[in-house]
C-alpha cells in the first residue's frame, strides 16, 4: 500500500510531491519533508487525483488561499459548476472545496477531479444527509461509506464535524446564532435526537483509516465556530477546540495528514488569539481559517469584512485562508462572486506574507510600484493582481492605446499628477535611479507571491509526472 505524505515523511522520504511542492515554494525539500514530518504542513493529494498539481499548507510556506464552490437543492447544474471550477483556478484558488447539497453530487465530484489540478475538498456528511433524507436518518455506517466514496474518487480533503460532543450541545443555548455551521448542526440535531454521542467521533479511527489508504487530509471542522460578534471566543468554541487538539494526534497516529479548521466571528482585537490558542492546542497543525468576519453589519460586502479578518490571521500564522463571497448569508455565489471573493482573499493572504517578511514577498509589490512610477501602463496591468479588471478601470474613462503612454489617469488629469509634478522637479538621474527594475524572474518567492494570479501555468511538470492542467483548460462551460 502507497505511503501518505506524513508516513513517507516520518520515514525520512522526500517524496515526488514534495519535491514538487519545494520547486513552488522556492526552498529545500528537506524543509518541505520536515514541516509534512512534524504535522505542521499538510499536502493534501489523494494517490488517486491524477490532475493534481501538489501544493503544501502551512504556517511556514506562502499563505495559502481555499474557494469554495457547489451547488444547492435550488441552484446550479454540471455546466454551471465546472464554470465556477474554471473561475475559482484562473483567478487564483490554490484549493477549491465542493460543497455541493443538490442533484448530481457524484458527477459533478468525479467532472472535478478529472479536471482540476488544485487539491479537492469535501464535506462528506452533506451527501450522507441526501442520502439519508434526514439528518436524524443517519447512521455511522452511512457516514463511513460515503467517506470511503469519495476517498475513493480521489477527494484531496474532507471536513470531518467529529470534535462536536453531546456534552458540547448545552454551551450553545445562551448563544445570539446558535450552531451556524451546517455540518455542526446536523450532528447537533442527531446527538439530540438519539441521546447519543456524535458517530464522527465513534468512528473516527475508522474514518482515519479510510484516509491513510488513499492519503486523504482530514481537515476538521469547527461545529461551534461563532456565527456572530457576540459569540466570539465563548465555552462552547474552546471545549471544542481542546476535543479537535486530541483528534490532531489521533489521526497523526494514523499516519494522516491534518489541518484544523477555525473561526468564524470575531472582532479584530481577539484573532490573534485565537490563532496562538489553536497552534497551542492542536501542536502546530495547520491552521485553516473563514475569514474571520470582525463585523456583522455589512450583508453584501462580507468579502471584505472577512478579508481584514483573514489579513490579520494570516499575519499571526494562519495557514490557509477560506474565501467569504459578497454573497455570504444572502445567496449562493455565481462566477462574479467567486472572482470577488478570490480577490479579497489572495489581497489578504499575500498581505500577511509580506507583513511576515516571507522571502521574495514584498518584490511584486515593488515591481509593480517601480512601473506606475514609470507610467508603465501595460506593465502595471500586465503585474497586478487581476490584469483585466485593472485595464477595465482604467480604460472606463481613458480608452485607447494613446492613454497605455500617458503621464497621468483620469484622477487626476495632466495638471495635478502627483508623480508627474515629483518627475519633472527631478533631473534625469535621480529619475532613472528611482525607476530601476525589480527582476521578479530572480525572486525568492513562492509562485503564489508572483504575478499573475493564477498558480498554475500549464508548462510546469507535475511531480506524479502529468502536465498540468491551464487554468483556461479547466472546463470553461458556456454561459
Amino acid at each position: 500500500m502507497a505511503l501518505t505524505q506524513r508516513q513517507a515523511a516520518r520515514d525520512g522520504t522526500i517524496t515526488e510531491e514534495m519535491e514538487r511542492v519545494a520547486t513552488r515554494e522556492q526552498c529545500p525539500p528537506e524543509t518541505v519533508r520536515e514541516a509534512i514530518a512534524d504535522g505542521r504542513a499538510v499536502i493534501p493529494a489523494n494517490h488517486g487525483h491524477d490532475a493534481l498539481d501538489p501544493m503544501i499548507v502551512g504556517a511556514d510556506f506562502a499563505t495559502k488561499v481555499n474557494a469554495n464552490i457547489g451547488n444547492s437543492e435550488t441552484t446550479s447544474d454540471l455546466a454551471t459548476e465546472r464554470e465556477k471550477l474554471h473561475a475559482a483556478v484562473h483567478y487564483g484558488a490554490d484549493t477549491v472545496m465542493d460543497l455541493g447539497t443538490g442533484a448530481d453530487l457524484d458527477e459533478i465530484r468525479e467532472d472535478h477531479i478529472a479536471r482540476s489540478p488544485v487539491p479537492l475538498g469535501t464535506v462528506p456528511i452533506y451527501e450522507a444527509v441526501k442520502r439519508a433524507g434526514d439528518p436524524t436518518d443517519l447512521s455511522a455506517d452511512q457516514l463511513l461509506s460515503v467517506v470511503e466514496k469519495q476517498a475513493e474518487q480521489g477527494v484531496d480533503y474532507m471536513t470531518i464535524h467529529a470534535g462536536i460532543l453531546a456534552e458540547h450541545l448545552p454551551l450553545t443555548e445562551s448563544r445570539t446564532t446558535g450552531i451556524v455551521s451546517r455540518g455542526g448542526s446536523i450532528v447537533a440535531t442527531w446527538m439530540a435526537e438519539h441521546g447519543e454521542q456524535n458517530p464522527l467521533f465513534t468512528v473516527y479511527d475508522e474514518i482515519c483509516e479510510i484516509f491513510a489508504t488513499h492519503d486523504v487530509t482530514i481537515s476538521l471542522g469547527d461545529s461551534l465556530r461563532p456565527g456572530c460578534l457576540a459569540d466570539a471566543c465563548d465555552e462552547a468554541q474552546y471545549a471544542e477546540l481542546d476535543v479537535l487538539g486530541e483528534l490532531t494526534r489521533r489521526a497523526w497516529d494514523h499516519g494522516v495528514q491534518v489541518m484544523v479548521e477555525g473561526p468564524g466571528h470575531v472582532p479584530m482585537d481577539r484573532i490573534a488569539d485565537n490563532v496562538e490558542r489553536q497552534q497551542r492546542v492542536c501542536d502546530g497543525a495547520p491552521f485553516y481559517v473563514l475569514g474571520p468576519l470582525v463585523t456583522d453589519v455589512a450583508p453584501g460586502y462580507d468579502h471584505i469584512t472577512s478579508a481584514i479578518g483573514a489579513a490579520i490571521a494570516a499575519q499571526e500564522g494562519a495557514a490557509m485562508l477560506c474565501y467569504v463571497t459578497p454573497k455570504e448569508h444572502l445567496g449562493l455565489p455565481d462566477r462574479a462572486d467567486v472572482r470577488d471573493g478570490l480577490a479579497a482573499y489572495r489581497i489578504a493572504a499575500h498581505a500577511g506574507d509580506v507583513a511576515t517578511g516571507r522571502p521574495g514577498a514584498r518584490d511584486w509589490d515593488d515591481a509593480l510600484s517601480e512601473a506606475r512610477y514609470a507610467f508603465d501602463w501595460s506593465e502595471q496591468f500586465a503585474l497586478a493582481l487581476d490584469p483585466d479588471r485593472a485595464r477595465e478601470f482604467h480604460d472606463q474613462t481613458l480608452p485607447g492605446d494613446n492613454y497605455t503612454d500617458a503621464r497621468f489617469c483620469s484622477m487626476c488629469g495632466v495638471e495635478f499628477c502627483s508623480m508627474r509634478i515629483d518627475q519633472d522637479a527631478r533631473d534625469g538621474s535621480d529619475i532613472d535611479a528611482l525607476t530601476a527594475e525589480t527582476d521578479l524572474s530572480a525572486s525568492s518567492a513562492a509562485e503564489v507571491n508572483r504575478p499573475p494570479v493564477g498558480t498554475h501555468d500549464g508548462g510546469c511538470e507535475l511531480g506524479r509526472g502529468v502536465d498540468a492542467v491551464h487554468p483556461d483548460e479547466v472546463g470553461s462551460a458556456d454561459d
